[in-house]
């Protein structure tokens, strides 16, 4: 957990935010800057020290995840954050509601809010469903947010936005950017491959390198026995795609990204414009490789049942020998092999190439989700005082501030009677256990600055030395996590962003899920040798057909529109 302030807070806001508007500022009696309530100063209340002398409200709502822990009778509405903001800032938080995020609960009542005309809270942050964003922004109730932002939002928060610039295209409306994105770690969803050390030793194979070569490792661990127990029950790759076959865990886009193409995404085609990667040509020899490993057992008859978690359990369990997915796999769930087989060993390797030498995966969006602010809040201000403070001091701390050693004693740190300090790992010297407080923030993650992490591990895996408080705390994560984000570095160049992120076009709302469902029903007849892998061809002229020439003209003049900007 990164923890360490930069600056105290006065100097944080003197530096990162007073600097901004000189004008407004002035000198109390003790020789202290001051900010000047008013319609034209920088702050809508009175601000001295780093704080609203009365404290200002936030309404909002919040999803409470199943991941999220309280402690001390603690709950969302007051709980150590809300009593830091209010505490240190001078903003009270209020929640209109809250919601136990089971089946899309949260989406769900945001969608009901909207549908029946309720009036919005101050901010709502959202992760997910573009559509529904695009809904509530096109429900005339939030402001330009853009605007905001570049008024008020530190040089911290926009050095970390200005990162990947594209991160605001989903939420630009008549040139005005109605949602703040919310900036989350760049590849962080990239994936690598993990193979079973101990097998490889004991077949006296070596890590692929090439779709040949992997073949070889994949017959061998499924047809030699390789954890030795004298029956034929393992398969050699852990793959799901019962909701895509390109997903976020035990995954198989970068089979197709062998041969050129990344399905249930838009690719950059040969001619400059946007293609459906599901109905590239490429996708062909792709399925028909999955077919042949379905039917020669390398992959589970059950694969297309299997969502990502679901799918991983194998390789978990000791009953498959690869598998594929982002570089904090080896802290959830692959840490699960080794309670189950004490022997094991693994390790992160690259992707391998295909025929023609090709590597290629999926990307990462670097950000998921955005908050909207409400045209009406009193003090729109607070919102960037707030995650002013957070990118400040939290997202790349320096050493010498109050969060030096975490967000909060007693909750994601504790120290020990000889000053050590306790973090996750040390959960149970921490009285009433580790609590990740950060995850009560108003944004789901305090801040993040999207470079940092894996940049800082791939230095960490090249032998270098830590040389600020953040990459100190990168020290202590999984070695095996430090090498799998170096070869995400190493293999960046094979990334396929996916390039359409845009709002859903008119056709894409009306006709996407029937087209989707055609898409899963074939591609899986295929790779479950249902449908012969000429079926493709057949497939494309129908999707096509059925709208997906209009959808492709819709993506591309959405694209054409950002290129020229």
């Amino acid at each position: 957990m990164l923890t360490k302030w930069k600056k105290p807070v006065v100097m944080v806001m003197t530096g990162a935010m007073l600097m901004a508007s000189l004008t407004a500022c002035g000198s109390n009696k003790d020789g202290q800057t001051e900010e000047k309530a008013g319609d034209d100063s920088f702050y809508s209340a009175k601000f001295e020290d780093g704080k609203y002398v009365e404290p200002v409200s936030i309404t909002t709502v919040f999803p409470i995840t199943t991941n999220l822990k309280f402690k001390n009778g603690e709950n969302i509405d007051n709980n150590v954050h809300t009593k830091w903001a209010k505490d240190t800032l001078g903003i009270d938080i209020k929640y209109l509601w809250t919601v136990s995020d089971q089946n899309n609960a949260y989406q769900t009542k945001l969608r009901l809010m909207l549908t029946s005309g309720q009036e919005m809270p101050d901010i709502i942050s959202f992760r997910g469903d573009p559509t529904l964003i695009s809904d509530l922004i096109s429900s005339g109730q939030f402001t330009d947010a853009g605007e905001l932002f570049d008024k008020y939002a530190s040089d911290t928060y926009k050095e970390a936005m200005a990162q990947d610039p594209t991160v605001w295209n989903p939420y630009i409306r008549d040139g005005k950017r109605m949602g703040i994105p919310i900036l989350e770690n760049a590849y962080n969803n990239d994936p690598v491959m993990y193979i079973r050390e101990d097998w490889l030793k004991k077949l006296n194979l070596q890590a692929p390198k090439t779709i040949d070569e992997l073949e070889v490792v994949m017959d061998a661990f499924t047809n030699q026995d390789p954890d030795g127990n004298g029956k034929k029950d393992t398969t050699a790759l852990s793959v799901g795609f019962k909701n895509n076959l390109n997903t976020w865990m035990s995954e198989t886009g970068w089979v197709f990204g062998m041969f050129g193409t990344m399905p249930n995404q838009w690719n950059v085609g040969a001619d400059g414009k946007l293609a459906y990667g599901s109905i590239q040509p490429e996708m062909k020899p792709a399925l028909a490789k999955l077919q042949d490993w379905m039917k020669k057992g390398y992959i589970s008859q059950e694969s297309g049942l299997y969502d990502e978690v679901k799918a991983s359990e194998a390789f978990t369990a000791g009953k498959s020998g690869i598998i594929v997915g982002p570089y904090w796999m080896t802290g959830w769930p692959i840490p699960d092999l080794k309670t189950n087989v004490p022997t094991s060993e693994y390790k992160p390797y690259p992707l391998p190439a295909g025929p023609d030498g090709k590597v290629g995966r999926h990307g990462t969006p670097i950000s998921t989700g955005a908050v909207l602010i409400n045209k009406n809040m009193k003090n729109k201000d607070a919102f960037f005082v707030y995650q002013n403070y957070l990118f400040d001091n939290w997202a790349n701390p320096s050493g010498d501030g109050p969060f030096s050693k975490g967000f909060a004693k007693g909750y994601d740190y504790d120290i020990g009677p000889n000053g050590e300090i306790y973090r996750e790992q040390d959960s149970d010297k921490i009285p009433g256990g580790w609590v990740d407080a950060i995850r009560y923030t108003l944004t789901f993650d305090g801040a993040i600055i999207p470079f940092l992490r894996i940049n800082g591990l791939a230095k960490l895996a090249n032998g270098e030395k830590p040389s600020t408080p953040y990459e100190e705390t990168l020290t202590t994560s999984i070695p095996e996590q430090i090498q799998a984000a170096k070869i995400v570095i190493d293999q960046k160049d094979a990334t396929m962003p996916s390039m359409f992120t845009g709002t859903p076009t008119e056709t894409q709302l009306s006709k996407g899920d029937m087209l989707s469902k055609l898409e899963k029903e074939v591609l899986n007849k295929i790779i479950y040798n249902k449908a012969s892998v000429d079926e493709f061809d057949a497939f494309v002229e129908r999707y096509n057909s059925s709208g997906g020439t209009k959808i492709a003209e819709e993506v591309n003049k959405w694209y054409d529109g950002i290129k020229s900007k």
